[in-house]
C-alpha cells in the first residue's frame, strides 16, 4: 500500500482522484460503504481511489484524557484497507493547529492538490473543519463550486441501530464478539509485533507469543479461543489476556498467544489476533503445575 503523509502529495497520483474521507476507526460496514462509493467512482472514471484519514485519531489530540482506545491502530488500519482493495492511503497529520483549519480551507487544499479531484465520499452525518463547522451541505456547495462529485452515504443500520465505532467498542468491552463482528463485517482483532517475554510458557511446555498491541481496545481479561495470523495464514490458538497473577501480578495486562500444532520463530513479526470466544476468567493458581494442567485444559476447550 502507498501511504501519503501530506495533502500536497496527492498531486503525485494519476487523476481523477476519488477520495473517501473520514476517521474510519475500525473500518466497519458503514465505513466500507463510504469507501466503496469512492472505489466505484474511480473505476467508472478510470481514476485512483484514495482513503483520506487522520493520524493520530483527532480525539487523541482534542480530548487526550478521554480519547477511547482504537479499534484499529494505524498499521492495522492499513492492513484492513488493503484487504478491502485500497492501494493508496493519505494519513493527514492531525495536530492542535490543524484542528483550527476552517472547513472550506480543508476542502480547497484537497482540490488544489488533486490533479483533478473527481469526487469526495463521506458519511452523510460527517462533520469536519474548525469546530466541526463543515457538513454535507457545505461539501455539496463546494462540489458545485469546484466541479467534483459528492457522495453523502447514509448511516448503515443493523437491527434498527446505526453501525458506529462507539457501539463496536461497547460490544468488545462486554466480550460480545458476535455483535462486534456483525457491525465490522469480520471478527474483531488486534494487531502488533511479537516481542520476547520471560519465556515461562516455553518452560511449561506451551510456548507463547507476547503481542505488543498498538493502543487498540482489548476485551475483558481472561482466556480466549482465538485465531492468529502471521503473514497470510490464520492459525488456531489460545490467548491469555491478563496480569499473570500466578507468576508475576503485572500491573499492565499482556496478551500471550499459544499457537496450536505449530512451531517456529516469530519474534519481531507482526501478529493479528482475532477473538472468537471466551473460555474462562483469569485465575491465580497455587503452583505452576496447577497452571500447566489448566493450560492443557484450555487448549482442549479451544479445539
Amino acid at each position: 500500500m502507498q501511504v501519503l503523509r501530506s495533502i500536497d502529495s496527492l498531486s503525485s497520483l494519476p487523476g481523477p482522484l476519488a477520495l473517501a474521507v473520514g476517521v474510519f476507526d475500525g473500518i466497519h460496514l458503514g465505513h466500507q460503504e463510504v469507501i466503496r462509493a469512492a472505489q466505484e467512482h474511480a473505476t467508472q472514471h478510470h481514476g485512483t481511489a484514495v482513503v483520506v484519514t487522520f493520524d493520530p485519531h483527532p480525539a487523541q489530540v482534542l480530548r487526550p484524557g478521554a480519547a477511547p482506545r482504537l479499534l484499529c491502530g494505524p498499521r492495522h488500519q492499513q492492513l484492513i484497507l488493503e484487504q478491502n482493495g485500497i492501494s493508496c492511503l493519505l494519513a493527514c497529520p492531525f495536530t492542535a493547529e490543524t484542528a483550527k483549519t476552517p472547513a472550506r480551507d480543508f476542502i480547497q487544499q484537497l482540490v488544489r492538490a488533486a490533479r483533478p479531484l473527481g469526487c469526495i465520499s463521506v458519511g452523510y452525518t460527517w462533520s469536519f473543519g474548525r469546530g466541526r463547522e463543515g457538513n454535507i451541505h457545505l461539501l455539496m456547495e463546494l462540489g458545485q463550486e469546484h466541479d467534483f462529485a459528492v457522495y453523502g452515504v447514509p448511516p448503515l443500520k443493523i437491527d434498527g441501530q446505526v453501525v458506529s465505532s462507539t457501539l463496536i467498542r461497547e460490544a468488545v468491552s462486554n466480550g460480545d464478539f458476535a455483535r462486534a463482528a456483525t457491525m465490522l463485517g469480520r471478527g474483531y482483532s488486534v494487531f502488533g509485533p511479537v516481542g520476547e517475554g520471560q519465556k515461562l510458557g516455553r518452560q511449561l511446555g506451551f510456548p507463547t507469543a507476547n503481542v505488543a498491541v498498538e493502543n487498540e481496545l482489548l476485551p475483558p481479561l481472561g482466556v480466549y479461543a482465538v485465531e492468529a495470523r502471521i503473514g497470510s495464514e490464520w492459525l488456531p490458538a489460545v490467548a491469555n489476556l491478563g496480569r499473570r497473577p500466578t507468576v508475576a501480578a503485572d500491573a499492565d495486562p499482556s496478551l500471550e498467544v499459544h499457537l496450536l500444532n505449530w512451531s517456529g520463530d516469530i519474534y519481531g513479526k507482526d501478529m493479528e489476533v482475532r477473538f472468537t470466544r471466551h473460555l474462562r476468567s483469569e485465575m491465580k493458581f497455587a503452583s505452576l503445575e496447577e497452571l500447566k494442567a489448566q493450560i492443557a485444559r484450555d487448549i482442549e476447550a479451544a479445539k
